[in-house]
């Protein structure tokens, strides 16, 4: 490592570094029955470190980890960083096919991996050639494992790797709606850029409890909450999943004062019954983002949480994901809207030809920010057309009124193309969520003869609560236009999720099209 490197490192594992020297003695995580403080964090991510350099890997190869939740998964992704590797976080839900499409996309030479998908690895790494294979927090690891490097006679020191801020931290893979997956490739410094941007707009103390509890393979949870709280010396107290249950109990338990979690958790937790049993009175900060939130719910929210911050969050993975917030004294106003770019994003909307539009008018937004990936791995053409023009195109339709507030009106590929008038299928969810029958609601486009795409809405009705189709129908009608109106409504028990709570419309669009 030169000098220069080493005084002058705009790292990860460097501010970890500096958050371990002044809160050394401070509880930094605590998972189940473990905790660590920020000096035993650090020194366990060192040790993970040294035991990956180790074991054969060297800087530059990507390592994937492939697991729930957990201390491990956390001091696998600091170790990784320290280390020079690049971290590749995958699904813990994706099957052996679908890890094998990673590893090879990304010519993974490490896989760490669940004890309990060991399974899955083995199928999916039946021909591919590994440097090193091992698991998070096996009760008998027979190979490598993290939890057994720490505390071991590996080294604690930092590794001796040269590492600058444009080194590669991260593949981050999309979920691949329309094609194969791709992996947003992210820097130190591009990371490190946005982990300040949030401490700064979405009011991160350090003297705050934290409760994550969404996939940490999800870069909502790992880079816009968890890092940032991490590095200004805050607890963050883990669980393996956002089970309503759960959350509320740790919520009480631990005095959490911020948690983030997309809509159709915050909507199990207000549904759930023992939310009136749990004193939630610590709770100070209530973020959400991930997918749009219905107007309904949130105006929900704001009576049952009185006193509670809320924070809107939007972005995506390729900007590491934070591009804009609506704060808690913004909300009154605007509830629908999705808030000002943060410190470090540049936002617009275009049109076709990339020209920006009138305020008020629906275009695509695209960002320009220091924290954006460098491009999608192994995809040349990809990430040209994906920064066409300078600017990274997000795939959404929005739009900014004259103060400058940002407004979502759907992903592109959600848009309902109904008799040849596009039709922004939230604006559909909105109107629906008004009638106090319904829990959740999904509206799709489905293949159509007279109208191109029928609206179809998939809803779910409250616990003891009846509606028919006619009846939603006419809600509907009542609230927006008639060309707005769902041609059909179909009743379901549930909404398919992804592990990070984000409703498959792909998945229902695939179901109901033959039916």
């Amino acid at each position: 490592m030169t000098l220069t490197n080493s005084i002058h490192r705009n790292t990860i594992g460097a501010a970890l570094n500096r958050s371990a020297r002044k809160y050394p003695q401070q509880p930094a995580l605590r998972f189940a029955d473990r905790s660590w403080s920020y000096q035993a964090l650090n020194v366990a991510a060192n040790q993970v470190a040294n035991a990956l350099l180790e074991a054969g890997l060297v800087p530059g190869d990507r390592l994937a980890v492939y697991g729930k939740n957990s201390d491990a998964y956390v001091i696998a992704w600091l170790a990784a960083v320290k280390a020079g590797l690049v971290h590749v976080p995958v699904n813990f839900a994706l099957s052996s096919e679908e890890l094998g499409y990673i590893l090879q996309q990304s010519g993974a030479k490490g896989v760490l991996s669940d004890a309990s998908l060991a399974d899955k690895v083995r199928e999916a790494t039946q021909s591919i050639t590994l440097t090193m294979n091992g698991t998070l927090h096996a009760v008998e690891p027979s190979g490598f494992d993290v939890l057994a490097s720490v505390g071991s006679s590996h080294s604690s020191n930092e590794p001796d790797v040269a590492l600058e801020g444009s080194s590669l931290a991260q593949l981050l893979y999309t979920s691949g709606t329309t094609a194969a997956p791709k992996a947003a490739m992210m820097s130190h410094q591009a990371l490190m850029a946005e982990y300040m941007a949030c401490m700064v707009e979405l009011d991160i103390k350090g003297s705050e409890a934290m409760l994550a509890a969404l996939p940490l393979y999800h870069s909502a949870q790992m880079h816009v909450f968890l890092m940032p709280a991490l590095l200004l010396g805050a607890q963050v107290i883990l669980l393996e999943a956002p089970l309503p249950d759960s959350c509320l109990a740790a919520i009480a338990q631990h005095q959490i004062a911020s948690f983030f979690a997309p809509p159709t958790v915050w909507i199990s937790l207000l549904r759930h019954p023992q939310f009136g049993q749990h004193d939630l009175s610590t709770l100070k900060k209530a973020y959400y983002g991930a997918s749009i939130m219905p107007v309904p719910v949130l105006e929900e929210m704001q009576r049952r949480f009185p006193g509670v911050g809320l924070y809107n969050c939007y972005g995506q993975s390729e900007i590491a994901p934070l591009a804009t917030v609506l704060r808690p004294e913004e909300h009154a106003e605007r509830p629908a809207s999705a808030g000002r770019p943060i410190l470090t994003v540049e936002t617009r909307i275009v049109d076709l030809e990339g020209n920006d539009v009138a305020p008020g008018e629906h275009g695509e937004i695209v960002h320009r920010s220091p924290q954006l990936m460098v491009g999608y791995w192994d995809k040349p053409a990809m990430t040209a057309e994906a920064f066409q023009g300078g600017w990274f195109h997000s795939g959404d339709v929005g739009y900014i009124d004259e103060a400058g507030y940002l407004y979502i009106v759907d992903r592109i590929k959600d848009v309902i193309n109904t008799g040849g008038v596009l039709v922004a299928s939230r604006e559909v969810e909105e109107a629906l969520f008004k009638h106090a029958a319904i829990a959740e609601v999904a509206v799709i486009g489905l293949p159509d003869e007279k109208w191109i795409e029928a609206i179809t809405a998939v809803v779910v009705l409250k616990e003891g609560q009846e509606a028919s189709e006619q009846e939603l129908i006419h809600h509907t009608k009542s609230i927006v236009a008639p060309y707005k109106v769902p041609k059909r409504i179909v009743f379901t028990d549930a909404l398919p999720k992804s592990t990070a709570g984000k409703i498959l419309k792909r998945h229902l669009r695939q179901e109901f099209k033959e039916s």
